[in-house]
C-alpha cells in the first residue's frame, strides 16, 4: 500500500500533462500511485498517459469512453486508489519539488489527521509565480492538529480539492464523492473540512497552480457557471443531514453570498443573456439557507458595503445592486483619485528637491549609512562608520534608518529619516554612500560620488543571476534593475575568495572588490574576556553555564516562523549545565513566539548586535545561516542543525554542500543534537579540525582590521591593503567564558560528514 495516491484528471490539458506528471514521479519521496485519468480527451492526453504508464509502474491509467467532467473523473480515479492519503492535482498544474516529503513528514509530526491543508502559489503564463496572499492562516503554531472550530479561518481561504491531503479510511467513511458540473470542488471541500475529527497545516508551497492565459473554465464565458447553485445546494444538503454542524450554517452562508458576488461580479464568465437569471437564483438560495440570528465562526468582519451588497442579493434588489457596484467604483476610483493626487503632489516636489539638489556641489566630507532596508546601527556599514570617526574626525556621517531605529544612533551621527527632503538632499550631495543592501532605485549616483557596497553575510544560498530560474525564491524578478543598481557601485567588500567568485559571476558589473574581510567582525578580535563576561551576565546567562547561540535562517518556501526544535525537551535532555539563546531570523521578527518561559531560554531575537551574541555565547547551533561563516571567525564550536537540507536546497539552491564541509558536527534531528552536546562531540578534537578547515577557508581576512583597511582604502585613498592581514596562526580572538571541562569523545559516526 502506497503512501499517497495521486489523481490526475485530464481534460484538453496536452501541452501542460507532461510536466504535471513529472511533478509528481520526479518527487523526492517515492512511496505513491499515480493514476492518471484521460477524461475522453480529444487531444494527445490519453496517448501521454498510457506512454507513461508503460515505463513507470506506479502510473495507473485510466480512460473513460465519454466526458464527464472534473469531477466524475476524480471519482474515477478515487475508486482505485489504494494509497493511505488522497492528493488531487489538475492536469495543468504541478507539484513543487519535495513536496511529498514534506507532507509525509508533517503528518508524522501531526498525528495522521483525517485532512492536511498546504499551501500554493500561482504560476502565472508570463513566468510570475506569486504565493497565496492568505498563507499566514496556515501558520503551524499551536496545537499539531485540531477541529475545524479551532481554526474557522481556514474556510476563508480558496475552497479547492488540490491544496488538501485526505486520509482515505476517513473519506470512505464519510463517503465523500465528487458531483458532476462546474464549481464540483465547493461540495467535497466543506464537507471534508467540517467533519473531520483532525486537521493539520502545513506552511510550504506545495502546488503551482497554473494560471493560463487562455482556456480555463473559470475564464470562459458560459452558462454553465448558474452549475454553481446545484453546489451549494449540496453543501446544504449535506449540512441538513448533520444536525452536530449546524452551528456551520451562517459561516456557509456568508461563504455562499461572497461567491455568489465575485462570479456575478467578473465579466469573463457570466453572458449577459444569464446575468437576470443568475440573480434571481442567487436571490433564491441565500434566502432559503439563511440562518436569522446566527452569527459566522469566520474572524473577520465584513465591510458595510459588502453587507448590503449581500443583503440586496438576497432581497433580489438588482437594480440596486447595480447602482451600488457603479457607485461603489466610482467612489474607489475618486477615492483613490484624490489620494494619489495628494501623494503624487508630494513625490513630484520630492523628485524636483532631488533634481535641485544634484546641481549643487557635493560634499566631500559627508558619508551616508544604511543596513538592513532601514533598519538600525548594524553590520559592516556600522563598524566601518564607527572606524572612520576615529580614522578621520573631519568626516560628517549621517544614517538612514526608521524613526523606531533612530536610539541605536551614536551620537554623533545624523538621522535621516526615509523619503524626507534631507534624505533626499544627502543621496544627491553625500561624497560617499554605503550600504549593505541596496539604496533607493531612484538614485542617480553623480560623477564623484562614491558608492561601497558592502553585503551582510557570505553566501551560501544563490544570489542575483543564479537566481533566475527560482522566481518563486528571489525578492525580486527585475535582474535588469538589480544590474542596474550593481552598475553604481564603485566598491563590493568580500570577505572571502569564495564570496568574490559568487558575487562577480551572480552581480556581474565593474566594481572593485575589496578581499578585506568583514568589518562587522572585528570585534570579535578585540573584546577582552571581562567584556564577555559582562555581556553575559546583561543577557542573563547564569555563571559556569555553556550558553548555546541558536541562530536558525529563513525558509524561502514558507511564510512563517518554523520551529524546527522542541526547546523545552532540548533543555530537559541537556541538563541544566546549559542555557539556550535563541535568536529568530529577521523576516520572523513580528511572529509570535510559540514556545514556553524557560528559566535557561532567553529570547534574544530583539537584541540588537548579533557580534555581542556571538561573544556571549561558547557555541553556535544553526541550520544553513552565512552567521556561521562570522562565527568561525571567534575560532568556537559551531553545530549544524540540518533537519530539511533537500528542501532548502530544492527551494533556494545553493554554491555547495555544507553537509560535505561542515564547520562542525552536523545533525539531523534534535535527538542527534543532544547526543553532539551530551558527549562532548560539539567541542572534540574532530570538531576542531573541521572548524580549523572551515575557518581557513572563509575567514582569512577576518583579522580585526578589516574596517580600517576600508576606510584607508575607500575614504583615504590609501591603496595598499593597511594594515595587512595578519596570518590565521597569529591571531588571537576573544576568549570565551569558563566552560567546564570536554566531555571524552566516543565515536558517533552518524555526526560528521
Amino acid at each position: 500500500m502506497p503512501r499517497f495516491s495521486v489523481i490526475v484528471p485530464a481534460y484538453k490539458v496536452q501541452a501542460y500533462l507532461q510536466e504535471s506528471l513529472d511533478s509528481v514521479l520526479t518527487q523526492s519521496y517515492p512511496d505513491l500511485e499515480l493514476i492518471a485519468v484521460d477524461d475522453a480527451s480529444p487531444d494527445a492526453c490519453g496517448s501521454i498517459i498510457d506512454e507513461y504508464a508503460a515505463r513507470d509502474p506506479r502510473v495507473t491509467a485510466v480512460h473513460l469512453a465519454h466526458n464527464l467532467g472534473l469531477g466524475p473523473a476524480r471519482n474515477a480515479g478515487l475508486a482505485r486508489a489504494t494509497g493511505d492519503y488522497l492528493i488531487f492535482l489538475d492536469g495543468d498544474d504541478t507539484l513543487a519539488p519535495g513536496a511529498l516529503q514534506a507532507l509525509t513528514d508533517r503528518l508524522k509530526a501531526t498525528g495522521s489527521p483525517d485532512v492536511l491543508v498546504y499551501d500554493y502559489a500561482r504560476a502565472y503564463w508570463s513566468g510570475d509565480v506569486v504565493r497565496n496572499r492568505l498563507s499566514h492562516r496556515l501558520s503551524e503554531e499551536g496545537p499539531a492538529s485540531f477541529r475545524l472550530a479551532d481554526r474557522p479561518a481556514l474556510l476563508a481561504m480558496l475552497m479547492v480539492v488540490w491544496n488538501k491531503a485526505y486520509r482515505r479510511e476517513y473519506v470512505e467513511r464519510e463517503g465523500l464523492t465528487f458531483p458532476p458540473g462546474l464549481y464540483e470542488d465547493t461540495p467535497w471541500t466543506y464537507p471534508a473540512l467540517l467533519a473531520a475529527e483532525s486537521v493539520a497545516v502545513l506552511d510550504r508551497v506545495c502546488v503551482h497552480y497554473r494560471q493560463r492565459r487562455t482556456g480555463s473554465i473559470l475564464t470562459t464565458r458560459t452558462a454553465r457557471h448558474l452549475e454553481i447553485f446545484d453546489q451549494y445546494d449540496r453543501v446544504f444538503g449535506y449540512l441538513a443531514g448533520r444536525p452536530e454542524l449546524e452551528r456551520w450554517r451562517s459561516t456557509l452562508h456568508r461563504r455562499m453570498a461572497e461567491h455568489f458576488c465575485a462570479v456575478h461580479a467578473d465579466p469573463r464568465r457570466l453572458p449577459r443573456d444569464s446575468q437576470a437569471e443568475f440573480f434571481a437564483r442567487a436571490s433564491a438560495l441565500l434566502r432559503r439557507y439563511r440562518a436569522p440570528g446566527g452569527r459566522s465562526s469566520l474572524p473577520l468582519s465584513l465591510s458595510r458595503t459588502d453587507r448590503v451588497r449581500h443583503a440586496l442579493m438576497r432581497l433580489g434588489a438588482r437594480r440596486c445592486y447595480r447602482l451600488l457596484s457603479v457607485l461603489r467604483s466610482a467612489g474607489l476610483v475618486l477615492g483613490g483619485a484624490a489620494s494619489a493626487l495628494g501623494r503624487g503632489l508630494r513625490e513630484s516636489w520630492l523628485r524636483l528637491h532631488y533634481r535641485v539638489q544634484r546641481l549643487l556641489p557635493l560634499r566631500p566630507e559627508l558619508a551616508v549609512f544604511s543596513a538592513y532596508w532601514h533598519g538600525g546601527y548594524a553590520c559592516n556599514p556600522a563598524a566601518i562608520e564607527a572606524k572612520l570617526r576615529e580614522l578621520a574626525p573631519r568626516m560628517r556621517t549621517a544614517w538612514i534608518c526608521d524613526p523606531a531605529h533612530a536610539a541605536t544612533l551614536p551620537r554623533e551621527t545624523v538621522a535621516l529619516r526615509p523619503g524626507s527632503a534631507a534624505y533626499w538632499s544627502a543621496l544627491a550631495r553625500a561624497g560617499y554612500l554605503v550600504t549593505n543592501v541596496n539604496f533607493d532605485r531612484a538614485l542617480v549616483k553623480r560623477h564623484g560620488q562614491v558608492l561601497l557596497q558592502t553585503q551582510h553575510g557570505t553566501p551560501l544560498k544563490r544570489v542575483g543571476l543564479d537566481l533566475q530560474d527560482r522566481p518563486a525564491s528571489t525578492p525580486t524578478t527585475d535582474f535588469a534593475g538589480l544590474l542596474r543598481g550593481a552598475d553604481q557601485w564603485d566598491y563590493l567588500l568580500s570577505g572571502n575568495r569564495h564570496s568574490t567568485l559568487v558575487w562577480e559571476k551572480a552581480v556581474p558589473s565593474s566594481y572593485t572588490t575589496l578581499e578585506y574581510g568583514y568589518p562587522r567582525n572585528d570585534v570579535f578580535h578585540r573584546a577582552t574576556r571581562t567584556q564577555v563576561l559582562e555581556l553575559r551576565e546583561r543577557l542573563g546567562v547564569p555563571a559556569g553555564s555553556t550558553a548555546i547561540l541558536y541562530a536558525p535562517t529563513h525558509r524561502d518556501y514558507r511564510r512563517s516562523r518554523p520551529d524546527h526544535l522542541d526547546f523545552e525537551r532540548l533543555l530537559r535532555d541537556l541538563g541544566p549545565r546549559y542555557t539556550l539563546l535563541v535568536r529568530t531570523h529577521l523576516t520572523y521578527a513580528d511572529a509570535d513566539r510559540s514556545w514556553e518561559p524557560h528559566p535557561r531560554l532567553v529570547d534574544v531575537s530583539s537584541h540588537p548586535s548579533v557580534e555581542e551574541l556571538c561573544l556571549a555565547s561558547d557555541a553556535l547551533v544553526t541550520d544553513y545561516s552565512s552567521l556561521m561563516f562570522d562565527y568561525a571567525a571567534l575560532d568556537r564550536p559551531i553545530v549544524i542543525h540540518a533537519d530539511d537540507w533537500e528542501a532548502y536546497e530544492a527551494a533556494r539552491g545553493t554554491y555547495f554542500d555544507l553537509r560535505s564541509c561542515p564547520p562542525g558536527a552536523i545533525a539531523r534531528t534534535q535527538d542527534e543534537l543532544v547526543d553532539i552536546f551530551t558527549t562532548g562531540h560539539w567541542q572534540g578534537s574532530r570538531s576542531a579540525q573541521l572548524r580549523s578547515a572551515f575557518r581557513a577557508r572563509f575567514c582569512s581576512y577576518d583579522d580585526g582590521h578589516a574596517a580600517e583597511r576600508v576606510v584607508r582604502r575607500v575614504f583615504l585613498g590609501q591603496t595598499a591593503p593597511t594594515p595587512p592581514v595578519t596570518p590565521l596562526p597569529d591571531r588571537t580572538p576573544a576568549p570565551s567564558a569558563p566552560a567546564p571541562a570536554p566531555v571524552p569523545e566516543p565515536t558517533l559516526a552518524h555526526v560528521w560528514p
